[in-house]
């Protein structure tokens, strides 16, 4: 069961512990992107978002439960923030380098890093939250 709620500037998904959840949420990012009008990082913000669930789905949610993956444009500043929200207890560290280039993971977190502007891993009860957020040019954006 999935569920999703759609706010002007503020989009919520449930997803269970299934790896066709990913592309699920692929669509439901590029929707929000396109529905927001802030496409111009759509493909960095699609890739991190993409990690975070897999990172999600592998390391962070026990079996039988399920993620949340929160989105968030901020008009006034053109902040767009992607939380990936799970119950699981691992800890969310990156790694010290690239991981071979015959690897089939390992380079995830890396790539958030090098992409999104600011990224992060936060507590929750249980669980943890791991975010990214990107600056983007909001079509309502305030000018200062």
């Amino acid at each position: 069961m999935n569920e999703t709620t759609q706010l002007p500037h503020f989009r919520e998904a449930f997803h269970r512990r299934e790896r066709r959840s990913v592309p699920l949420v692929r669509q439901f990012v590029r929707d929000a992107l396109l529905d927001w009008e802030c496409e111009e990082r759509a493909d960095d913000v699609l890739l991190c978002v993409s990690e975070l669930v897999t990172n999600a789905l592998l390391h962070g949610v026990p079996p039988g439960r399920g993620y949340r993956l929160q989105l968030r444009l901020d008009p006034a500043d053109g902040i767009l923030r992607a939380e990936v929200h799970d119950s699981g207890d691992k800890e969310v560290t990156l790694p010290d380098s690239w991981a071979p280039s015959d690897a089939e993971s390992g380079r995830g977190l890396l790539l958030v890093a090098a992409l999104a502007d600011k990224w992060g891993v936060g507590e929750r009860d249980p669980g943890k939250v791991v975010w990214c957020e990107f600056a983007v040019r909001a079509p309502d954006r305030v000018p200062v």
